[in-house]
């Protein structure tokens, strides 16, 4: 446990860091807060991992509800009455506060997050029990990897657009075709990185299916909402090949 506990609470001041840093170069150096989200979105899915060889423990579900909560509860300090009036967490809160996300950028952080761990958790519980446990690390790269760089290519070489919906509002936002192949490439590399892991059959059917699954899951997700569909469709095809295929 105590191990746990420094290992949460070292992300959590890694974490909070990094928002501060992402911040000043948004204020100070004008750069894309589309970017700087997006950096940030690497280091919440890779961070763990880099932390886990620090402060080691033995994963369980009960683990995973303790992370997932302190995950949930790094959004608190967001609460507008709190950064309202505290400039240096409303600094922090510019890293990720898109321009056209206002008002509802917070709330759409928190719901995906929300969804994502409540996904997760039931996956994450569900490969343990039929001893496939590489299939979390295979979701989170394509999530991470292939929608982290979505977003920076869309915006910079993002030529065919195509629009989607969001959660709380009418509002329609423009996704690229360029951004999402991101998806499918990234899908494509991880499932050949993980082969070893495949029978010839299932390696063979994930390469044709899952790209293809996660990248309509990043493409027709509600705006903000990629990671919940990305984790529950390629979840479910990744089960889907292991027991079918």
């Amino acid at each position: 446990m105590e191990s746990l506990i420094l290992n949460q609470l070292s992300e959590f001041i890694f974490i909070h860091l990094l928002a501060i840093g992402l911040g000043l170069m948004v204020v100070k150096f004008h750069f894309k807060v589309n970017y700087t989200r997006k950096i940030n979105h690497f280091f919440v899915f890779f961070l763990p991992y880099l932390l886990k060889i620090f402060f080691p423990f033995s994963e369980s579900i009960g683990t995973q509800i303790i992370i997932s909560l302190v995950g949930l509860a790094t959004l608190a300090i967001y609460l507008k009455p709190i950064r309202t009036n505290v400039k240096l967490i409303s600094l922090m809160f510019t890293a990720f506060d898109r321009p056209e996300d206002r008002p509802f950028t917070l709330k759409w952080l928190f719901t995906q997050y929300l969804a994502t761990y409540l996904v997760a958790l039931p996956l994450w519980y569900v490969f343990q029990y039929y001893h496939h446990t590489e299939a979390i690390p295979i979701i989170i790269f394509i999530n991470a990897v292939g929608d982290g760089l979505a977003e920076p290519v869309g915006i910079t070489w993002g030529k065919h657009k195509y629009q989607v919906t969001a959660l709380f509002t009418s509002q329609r936002f423009t996704r690229s075709l360029e951004g999402s192949a991101c998806v499918f490439f990234v899908a494509a590399f991880v499932i050949v990185a993980y082969s070893q892991y495949f029978t010839t059959f299932q390696f063979y059917v994930a390469l044709i299916s899952v790209p293809t699954i996660a990248t309509l899951a990043e493409a027709k997700s509600p705006h903000t909402w990629d990671s919940p569909f990305i984790f529950l469709f390629t979840g479910l095809a990744l089960l889907g090949i292991y027991q079918l295929a």
